[in-house]
Order: C-alpha cells, then sequence, then structure tokens
C-alpha cells in the first residue's frame, strides 16, 4: 500500500464527513455524502477489501444518493405559511 495515497484519502474522508455535518443545504450535503462514500470505496479498495468497496459504491455511493435526492426534491423547501 501507498501510505501517502492513503493518508490522502483519509484526509479527503474527514474533510467530507465534516462538510457534510455543516452545510446548511440538504442537497449540497447529499452531495457530499455520495462523495464521501466513493472516497470510502476507494480507501476500501486500496486496503485490498474489493468485496466490501464493491459494496459501498453500489449502496452507499449509488443506490443511497439517488433515494436522498429523490426525497429531497420530492419535499418542498420553504413552507407555506
Amino acid at each position: 500500500m501507498i501510505w501517502q495515497f492513503d493518508l490522502l484519502i483519509l484526509t479527503l474522508v474527514v474533510v467530507c464527513a465534516i462538510a457534510t455535518i455543516t452545510v446548511k443545504d440538504l442537497l449540497s450535503a447529499t452531495v457530499i455524502f455520495g462523495c464521501y462514500s466513493f472516497l470510502m470505496c476507494l480507501l476500501w479498495a486500496e486496503m485490498g477489501a474489493v468485496d466490501v468497496a464493491f459494496t459501498e459504491a453500489t449502496v452507499g455511493a449509488g443506490i443511497s444518493t439517488i433515494l436522498f435526492i429523490a426525497a429531497i426534491l420530492r419535499t418542498s423547501r420553504r413552507s407555506k405559511d
């Protein structure tokens, strides 16, 4: 394993996690969460756990991101008071 590559991915994972928590817009948080899942997929693949990386790519970065975006688009952004 290349430890510099692992350290770079781990740093980006932490940055994405903090950005997901602190951002105010739900759509932006969902997109950043998708990037977080993709980076975790890269990290699992780098560590040699290809089956876990494939599962993270399909479920984490793929299906859950699409479902989150669909749920956000189905709701209204402003209340009608």
